[in-house]
Parts: C-alpha cells; sequence; structure tokens
C-alpha cells in the first residue's frame, strides 16, 4: 500500500507500523459506521481540509454510485445525480466550523474550541485525526482528550519525537523532521498515500 510513498521518501520506510496501525483505524472506524474529525492549527488546519476534500469525493478513482436508490427522482435530476455525483467517505474537517470556534473562544475558552466541537460531534463509532507539527499544541491535545473521554479512537501526526501527542494517542504518525515547514513537507506525502488506500479499500 506504501511502496510508492517509500520508494519517494525512503526516509518514511521507519514508519511503516505505525502507518499500517493507522490505515487498521481508519478503515475500522469507517466499517462500523463512524466518522473522522481531523483538526489542526495554521497549515495543519489546511491539511485537515485537504485530507477531507481527499476523501469526501473522488481522489485517484471515479467512484461511480449506485444508481438505483435515485429511481424515484424525476428526470432529468435521476440523471444528473446518479451520474454526477461521487462516493464519499463521512469525513469533517474541523477548522471549517469558523463561527462556532469564533463563537467560542469569545465565549468561552479558544483553547478548548476543537474540543468542544469533537465533543459535540464525535461519539464512540468515531476517530479524531490530530495534527500538530510539535506534538505540543494545546487545543489539539484537549481535542484528543475530549476524543477520549466521548470513547473515540485517537490518530495523531506530528513531528519528530511525537511531543505530548504521543503518549495521548492510540497512534501516532510521527515523521523524521522537528523545523514546522519539513514538519509539514512529510506530511503531505503521508496523507496522500494514506487517502489513496482509503480510497482503494473502500471503492477500487
Amino acid at each position: 500500500m506504501f511502496k510508492t510513498l517509500f520508494a519517494h521518501y525512503p526516509e518514511l520506510q521507519q514508519m511503516q507500523p505505525e502507518l499500517g496501525q493507522a490505515m487498521d483505524l481508519l478503515i475500522g472506524t469507517i466499517r462500523q459506521g463512524g466518522k473522522i474529525l481531523i483538526c489542526g492549527n495554521g497549515g495543519s488546519a489546511a491539511d485537515a481540509a485537504h485530507i477531507s476534500g481527499e476523501l469526501l469525493k473522488g481522489f485517484l478513482l471515479r467512484r461511480p454510485v449506485d444508481p438505483e436508490p435515485f429511481g424515484f427522482l424525476p428526470d432529468p435530476d435521476r440523471e444528473l445525480l446518479s451520474k454526477g455525483l461521487q462516493g464519499g467517505l463521512p469525513v469533517i474537517p474541523l477548522p471549517s466550523f469558523e463561527a462556532a470556534l469564533s463563537a467560542f473562544a469569545n465565549d468561552a475558552d479558544p483553547d478548548l474550541g476543537y474540543a468542544q466541537l469533537t465533543f459535540a460531534l464525535g461519539n464512540e463509532k468515531d476517530l479524531l485525526w490530530g495534527i500538530s507539527t510539535s506534538g505540543n499544541s494545546k487545543n489539539i491535545l484537549y481535542a484528543v482528550e475530549a476524543a477520549k473521554v466521548r470513547g473515540m479512537k485517537t490518530l495523531g501526526m506530528t513531528g519528530q519525537g511525537g511531543g505530548k501527542m504521543r503518549a495521548l494517542c492510540d497512534c501516532t504518525l510521527c515523521v523524521p523532521a522537528k523545523e514546522t515547514y519539513r514538519v509539514q513537507e512529510y506530511h503531505l506525502p503521508v496523507y496522500h498515500a494514506i487517502c489513496a488506500g482509503l480510497e482503494a479499500e473502500f471503492f477500487e
């Protein structure tokens, strides 16, 4: 599954066990009817949106849908939707809740914004995917703790060493870099490989 990733980035080969564990968590979550909540700050918030975009619609595959459930619709809507829509995976990018996050930051505690969203949206079938280049972002760590309170599985993505996140998450993907921009550069091919693997699992 990760042969192409390791061919282009041989230094990531050391992450193979954790990548396998991450895939098992993500696949298990989706198979049991759960959803994936993703959060991060700054560039990692953009990564959360990027990951969601790859999973909510076709990434490398077309993902055609079964036309039968659309049969009750009138033409031309039946044709348009049954052929135009694509299969998707249930992913929620928490940074996209700008209004709720800003309201909570104003009314309560800005460090608990993602924790609040996780607590409100998550349940025991779900998984929280937290992204922090340092592994020490307070609002991401609080979100992980809130996820655990809700009985959710937790996946972390961070840099070398893992920071505090490593001890908190069920699985932590620690890329071999410390500088923020280098960590982010590694995160992109890692999550693209994960997205490709999930797509192949559910749509190929």
